[in-house]
């Protein structure tokens, strides 16, 4: 087998983990859109996502392969793409889960802090299709194919903020016009 390398390396590898999965037999379609939800999200909430995708609590939306993709009420919740499309892709979540909890641990082995990673890098690629056959009416037969995928995921530990301390803001002398300075010189003070 090749070796098979990421399309991305990180810029401080010793702030992140990785997880991969080579020729998945799961559908590259419903895969790729589970995949693009995740990014952005922490470790926690990427798994918490999941979870709730499987119990048929969120959904899943659909971006890029629509067609013939319902609409649902769940699809109400996502911002800044206006899309009620989405679907419940359950196979394509327990793999993800399977890569998350691989990350999670390869992060422990790396003695990074789990709490503050979060999923930076995310790709899904289709690989080779598996090939079997269906036979049709009249003696024909026409192929049946699959549509596995590759994925792989980079998380990187997020710096925590650290809040500026309050410091006492100098007091400014509000500046006296003439006409007032002049009255305080005629009264005597200073």
């Amino acid at each position: 087998m090749p070796a098979r390398r990421y399309s991305k390396e990180p810029e401080n590898s010793a702030k992140c983990c990785k997880a991969r999965g080579s020729d998945l037999r799961v559908h590259f379609k419903n895969t790729r859109e589970a995949a693009r939800a995740l990014k952005g999200l922490t470790l926690k909430k990427a798994t918490r996502y999941l979870e709730d995708v499987v119990a048929h609590k969120r959904a899943i939306p659909f971006r890029r392969f629509t067609g013939c993709i319902g609409r649902h009420a769940q699809g109400k919740g996502f911002k800044n793409h206006g899309t009620m499309q989405c679907r419940w892709p359950e196979k394509s979540c327990h793999f993800l889960l399977g890569l998350l909890r691989n990350a999670e641990a390869n992060a422990e082995a790396k003695e990074l802090n789990v709490n503050h990673l979060r999923l930076t890098h995310v790709q899904v690629n289709k690989a080779q299709q598996q090939r079997r056959r269906t036979y049709r009416a009249h003696g024909r037969i026409n192929p049946y194919m699959s549509s596995p995928c590759h994925i792989e995921l980079i998380f990187t530990e997020q710096d925590v903020p650290v809040k500026k301390p309050v410091e006492a803001a100098p007091k400014l002398k509000k500046k006296k016009g003439a006409k007032k300075l002049a009255r305080e010189r005629l009264r005597g003070g200073n």
